[in-house]
């Protein structure tokens, strides 16, 4: 018997392109989905047929709910080896296998300085002024050597963006709950008193933490205040970590100079958010993972955990 395969939220139309599918022919038939299917009902009834879905990250949640109501699904394969959209013990109560992939640190490190480049030397105003003709030259954009940079977290990315900072000759303070004074040392940074001597101090500030109970919200209205009015946030982890109506608010009243978001609350964002049109926002749809080197990854180790499944051995397997 022919199994059916769904690949969730390929924007790109890269999944097939981006791997050899071909240890899966005659065994399973596999289709994509370009479109995110935000409607539950719609999702439902593209992937009633299937016994094997592969997501994309955290862009489609698979809750108890969900996996209830496709009761062929047996293998949920995520790209990443985390994936908080995913209720690994409801899908291991409804018997789906939950397997994940390798994903490199080092495409959301360069997205964090294009963003953080961006922002410091008004790029996309400057460009936008070129191709319509405006005036030459209209902004004076800040320097990153003697500035402080002040990371919040510390960890697989937070390091590397660490080392970056040190090559354009930044001061360079990091914060996390948990994070020492030793550890930080390691990566060439100043271990900071607390998030608001961070906050306090830096000239740009970025985030790298995984989203929790207790880094939900961490940036709110004080936080955002606390900072100076000449800096720059940096968002390429998770939106919910920022809250987002002091953030309209500070972007909006000049609490802080701008903003460089990857990620946001609602993805896709609505046509109507505001995020898309304030002026000193410098953002894109979550590309922070999206490069060739990452996506060859995720679907040759998506046929690899398929084929796995198939012979009664899964690989990579997550569980709660």
């Amino acid at each position: 018997m022919t199994l059916r395969c769904a690949v969730l939220d390929d924007y790109q139309d890269a999944a097939l392109r981006m791997a050899d599918w071909s240890p899966l022919d005659g065994k399973v038939e596999v289709r994509t989905l370009r479109e995110h299917l935000a409607d539950r009902d719609e999702l439902v009834a593209a992937l009633a047929d299937c016994e094997i879905v592969v997501a994309m990250r955290e862009r489609t949640p698979f809750d108890a709910e969900l996996l209830g109501r496709l009761p062929k699904l047996r293998l949920l394969v995520t790209t990443g080896r985390r994936n908080a959209s995913i209720d690994v013990a409801a899908a291991a109560a409804a018997g789906v296998t939950v397997c994940g992939t390798a994903s490199s640190a080092t495409p959301p490190v360069e997205l964090t300085w294009a963003l953080l480049l961006g922002l410091a030397r008004q790029v996309t105003a400057e460009n936008r002024a070129l191709r319509e003709g405006g005036p030459w030259q209209s902004t004076v954009g800040q320097d990153l050597h003697g500035r402080t940079l002040g990371l919040l977290g510390l960890g697989r990315i937070g390091s590397r963006v660490a080392r970056v900072a040190q090559a354009f000759g930044m001061d360079v303070l990091a914060w996390s709950q948990n994070l020492t004074a030793e550890r930080a040392a390691e990566a060439g940074a100043e271990l900071a008193a607390d998030k608001e001597d961070l906050l306090r101090r830096s000239d740009f500030v970025s985030v790298h933490l995984v989203l929790s109970d207790r880094t939900r919200g961490l940036l709110g209205e004080p936080e955002l205040r606390a900072m100076r009015p000449h800096a720059y946030l940096v968002n390429t982890s998770r939106a919910a970590i920022v809250d987002r109506t002091a953030l309209l608010r500070a972007l909006r009243e000049g609490w802080i100079a701008g903003a460089g978001l990857d990620v946001f609350d609602t993805e896709p964002l609505h046509a109507d958010d505001p995020l898309r049109t304030l002026p000193n926002i410098l953002a894109t749809p979550h590309l922070g993972y999206v490069t060739e080197g990452n996506y060859r990854t995720f679907f040759t180790e998506a046929v690899e955990d398929i084929t796995a499944f198939l012979a009664g051995s899964p690989v990579r397997q997550l569980t709660a």
